[in-house]
């Protein structure tokens, strides 16, 4: 159910709120870099105001040079598309709500997520016990016209047998979960193959760390990579899901924390009605920031609004 709220916000507040994060230490001329001495050159779309800058003669907004730069959206209405974004609420929804449009809300969308995604923590896990798994996701090409017979659009439940491929609409998504710091890292690919898992294991974990996967032929390799390799069969005639190897009473060889974090994905993807697959990565991005940080912060909102964090060591 739709619950439209664009007059029950406080602008200021909102204008405020962005202003600290666009510019915290304070509003500056974008060319000569003044920080006053400004006059007022439109009061149009007060609260955010058109400044002339008497030193240089440069006319600016908090939004100037920023991903906001050109928008007429209201303070407000950022903030909750900010917040939509952040929570996986559908574009179509914020357009009905906000009474904006659905194809601009969209356009920034995929601007700020692309940010957000460039944003992401690529250090290795520290964790000594990791997990490995990949699944594949339903993705054609939304929102593009298919002129060409030839090339007729996806059709909905590909159920394309065997491992998917970007090619056939159903990207590789692949990721390792640390099980005791709880991060992960997603990544999207175009093929689910030896050399892609190699390498993805290679830079997500850190060496002796053990990897725990199924048995599918493209981890076989991670022992070269100078990682442990432990397995769990869940072929049909074997259909193992955990295994105590140690003794211990404690079945500690499994995947089960990345089984279940792919229906996290899903259940993350499923409200958008099918993604462009040009585009899952950075949906996949927003979903890897809310698994890792749980609520929303400084780092997080400057690596979506694409702001530099300046370096304030001596």
């Amino acid at each position: 159910m739709d619950f439209p709220i664009q007059h029950m916000m406080d602008e200021d507040a909102c204008y405020h709120y962005l202003l600290d994060l666009f510019h915290p230490q304070g509003l500056h001329c974008p060319r000569c870099q003044a920080r006053e001495d400004f006059s007022v050159h439109r009061y149009v779309r007060e609260p955010v105001l058109d400044y002339r800058c008497r030193a240089c003669g440069r006319v600016f907004n908090a939004w100037t040079g920023t991903a906001l730069q050109g928008t007429h959206y209201r303070p407000s209405q950022i903030v909750l598309f900010l917040r939509g974004f952040t929570q996986g609420v559908s574009t179509a929804q914020l357009a009905r709500e906000l009474g904006c449009s659905r194809r601009n809300i969209l356009k920034l969308r995929h601007i700020l997520q692309s940010n957000a995604k460039l944003g992401l923590d690529r250090t290795p896990l520290k964790d000594a016990e990791v997990e490995a798994d990949e699944m594949y996701q339903n993705a054609g090409e939304k929102g593009v016209p298919h002129l060409d017979p030839d090339d007729p659009p996806r059709r909905r439940a590909n159920k394309r047998r065997g491992h998917g491929t970007m090619e056939n609409d159903r990207p590789p998504v692949i990721g390792i979960v640390g099980r005791d710091s709880g991060e992960v890292r997603l990544e999207v690919v175009e093929h689910a193959d030896q050399e892609t898992l190699d390498n993805f294991v290679e830079e997500a974990t850190t060496p002796g760390a053990t990897v725990n996967t199924d048995e599918w032929s493209g981890y076989n390799h991670i022992p070269e990579l100078g990682r442990k390799h432990a397995t769990v069969c869940h072929a049909p005639g074997q259909r193992e899901w955990a295994r105590d190897d140690d003794g211990d009473g404690v079945r500690e060889v499994h995947n089960n924390t990345m089984e279940g974090l792919w229906t996290g994905v899903r259940n993350f993807l499923r409200i958008f009605r099918g993604v462009n697959k040009k585009y899952l990565g950075d949906y996949i991005g927003i979903f890897e920031w809310s698994y890792n940080i749980k609520e929303v912060s400084y780092e997080f909102l400057t690596a979506l609004m694409g702001i530099a964090i300046p370096n304030l060591s001596p």
